[in-house]
């Protein structure tokens, strides 16, 4: 017997506020990519900046570091649950299917970290097998076990910064980047993958730990459908919004004191990702609150539409980065003040936010999605949508 036919999510089924909040993490990352651009080349012998070249890195410490890849984790782990959820309703076994499309996930990771050695695809892929078995816990049980990892945390992170970094030659990677060739600039982008993300203990081990807690706790929102039916959740909302602002502004004084005195206790229990994901989940909250405030419909409309296309967005960031960046391009790797970069990232935004209006105006999917998706279904789907179809 043929098994049943899975198809992706519909426009009419998708959940408006998962893609403003994929369209909001969307954003804090290609400033946070931007971001460590300035702190390369000519930049790293800047010892005093300005007093605006601070205020922008205390924003952008405070607002996005960090806050943006542990949002994207949450939605992961929101995604994966609704897909499990529709493979069981269409009778099919999620293993070899969601095997396929995490190996197609991986290739596209491939091809992005050699234009960015910041890539997060291949951390979604491989990690995505971690969290397959997952698939039948209650909402409850991973609730439980995401609480546990991030209390847990920073004693493992405590352990993990004593394991010495493997040693790469530094001073050869800005001459790769740096180059003509583009061959020599794609090397560069594989090689800084390499050395600081996959065979790096802290984030082979501690970032890993904070993406899967994510992950769960993602999971177990979507296990009670919490954004489903958000506008019932609406207490849960300010309760978070009460707590996480609280505590985050409880935590991060004594935190800048500790920095200062130089306090033994962080190195016992740095808790760096706690008060990250207080201000991650403080953001999305009040994200969710405003939505259902129903003002900001521009803002939110931006930010929806450019959530529809994340895979397609972030790698056409990554892209443009590397051709305004490296030496094949324009090479502006940290050779312009902080205010350039940031403000490059928001214009890149706005013009990808009015591509992807204009795309899914006339398409289904992003074109990256459309790929991904033929890929993980082992199907053709139609790619253009029908002349009277509202977006």
């Amino acid at each position: 017997m043929k098994p049943p036919v899975v198809q992706p999510i519909l426009a009419s089924q998708r959940i408006t506020i998962i893609d403003i909040l994929r369209g909001w993490a969307l954003f804090g990352v290609v400033l946070m990519n931007y971001y460590d651009a300035y702190f390369l080349g000519d930049n790293l012998k800047i010892s005093h900046p300005g007093t605006f070249t601070v205020v922008l890195e205390y924003i952008s410490a405070y607002v996005f570091s960090a806050k943006s890849w542990t949002m994207l984790s949450f939605l992961f782990g929101y995604g994966f649950a609704v897909l499990m959820e529709r493979l069981h309703a269409k009778g099919r076994h999620p293993v070899w299917f969601f095997t396929r499309r995490m190996w197609w996930l991986l290739v596209l990771a491939l091809i992005n970290s050699a234009f960015f050695s910041g890539d997060i695809l291949k951390d979604y892929a491989i990690l995505g097998m971690v969290l397959l078995p997952f698939y039948k816990c209650s909402a409850r049980t991973t609730f439980i076990i995401a609480i546990a990892m991030l209390l847990t945390e920073p004693v493992l992170t405590s352990f993990v910064v004593k394991i010495p970094s493997p040693h790469w030659d530094r001073e050869h990677w800005p001459l790769l980047y740096g180059s003509h060739d583009l061959m020599d600039v794609l090397k560069a982008g594989l090689i800084g993958t390499y050395y600081t993300e996959m065979i790096s203990p802290f984030y082979g081990i501690t970032v890993h730990w904070v993406m899967m807690t994510c992950f769960l706790f993602g999971f177990s929102a979507q296990k009670i459908g919490f954004f489903s039916h958000l506008a019932q959740h609406k207490k849960v909302l300010w309760r978070v919004w009460w707590i996480t602002l609280t505590f985050a502004l409880i935590i991060i004084v004594p935190k800048y004191i500790n920095a200062r005195l130089a306090w033994p206790f962080k190195e016992h229990y740095p808790i760096s990702f706690i008060v990250v994901l207080a201000i991650m989940f403080f953001i999305m909250s009040s994200l969710c609150l405003l939505y259902l405030g129903g003002s900001g419909h521009r803002f939110f409309s931006t930010l929806e539409v450019t959530g529809k296309m994340t895979l397609t967005n972030y790698m056409v960031q990554n892209v443009i980065g590397c051709l305004v960046f490296s030496g094949f391009g324009l090479g502006l790797i940290g050779r312009e003040p902080l205010y350039f970069y940031l403000g490059l990232a928001v214009v890149v935004y706005l013009l990808q936010a009015l591509f992807s209006r204009w795309w899914l105006s006339r398409y289904n999917y992003g074109p990256v999605e459309w790929v991904w998706r033929q890929l993980s279904y082992g199907t053709r789907l139609a790619l253009k949508r029908p002349a009277l179809q509202a977006v």
